[in-house]
């Protein structure tokens, strides 16, 4: 007897959650909310570029909280979301941490300051009492050192761009994602381009992540992008999950074929 396959699936992933990024977040969500039954994946960090700690925010925390208690899942997105490492040596470090990105975070850290601040960010999930069984780097950049650390730690997955990685062992599986650079308006329209053709490419995948930004949020053509997205997959069949319970059909799958 051939067992049935899940449905396809939607991961509505929120990054770089801060109390300085709600104001941003908002209405999206209001919006999610009415359509009704779309979990989110908030990506949160715990002081976001060493000046909006979550400890200085109660009301934000305890809206975290209920959306816990509603069935979303929260994520360990690095902790200070910024780059004050030693100056970049190498013309590829120089790239990725000055031109690609100055938040990459955890992309030079060595084992045992990545342990230290991963560890950090699990007890701020702990004084919460907030679930954690994720974590995501920013802007996906992880050193060696970084990825020693995750081995040793009590985590169920890590993910980059198109992939999830089971933890210790990060074995990957396949969950292409759409993102946007919506900084300006060229870029907005080449998002746009790239974004229409990779959902086309990928409508057979298993799985489908949106992976959406505070600066999305502040410009209407990526913003009703997003929304317009999320309801047309809806109406196309897609199931939509958090990243853990996705994850975790995906070990049921496995079993069921072992």
């Amino acid at each position: 007897m051939v067992e049935p396959r899940n449905p396809p699936a939607l991961l509505l992933v929120l990054h770089d959650v801060a109390p300085c990024t709600w104001a941003d977040y908002q209405p999206f969500v209001d919006a999610i909310d009415a359509i009704g039954g779309v979990p989110l994946t908030w990506l949160v960090v715990p002081d976001f570029h060493r000046r909006h700690p979550l400890a200085a925010d109660s009301r934000f925390c305890q809206m975290l909280s209920q959306r816990v208690a509603r069935g979303d899942e929260l994520v360990l997105h690095g902790y200070f979301h910024d780059d004050q490492e030693p100056r970049p040596l190498t013309p590829k470090a120089w790239f990725m941490r000055r031109l690609y990105t100055h938040e990459g975070e955890f992309y030079q850290l060595s084992r045992d300051t990545a342990l230290t601040r991963l560890r950090a960010g699990i007890e701020v999930f702990q004084r919460h009492d907030w679930p954690l069984h994720g974590f995501v780097a920013p802007a996906w950049l992880m050193s060696d050192g970084t990825r020693q650390a995750l081995r040793e730690l009590p985590l169920r997955y890590t993910s980059d761009p198109q992939h999830l990685y089971r933890l210790p062992d990060f074995s990957a599986i396949d969950a292409p994602g759409l993102v946007w650079s919506a900084r300006s308006a060229w870029r907005r329209g080449v998002s746009k381009i790239v974004s229409d053709r990779r959902e086309h490419r990928w409508r057979q995948a298993p799985v489908i992540r949106l992976g959406l930004h505070p600066v999305d949020m502040r410009h209407p053509f990526s913003r009703d992008y997003w929304l317009q997205t999320v309801q047309r997959l809806l109406d196309a069949g897609r199931v939509p999950l958090t990243k853990v319970d996705w994850l975790a059909q995906q070990r049921v799958g496995s079993e069921r074929a072992a």
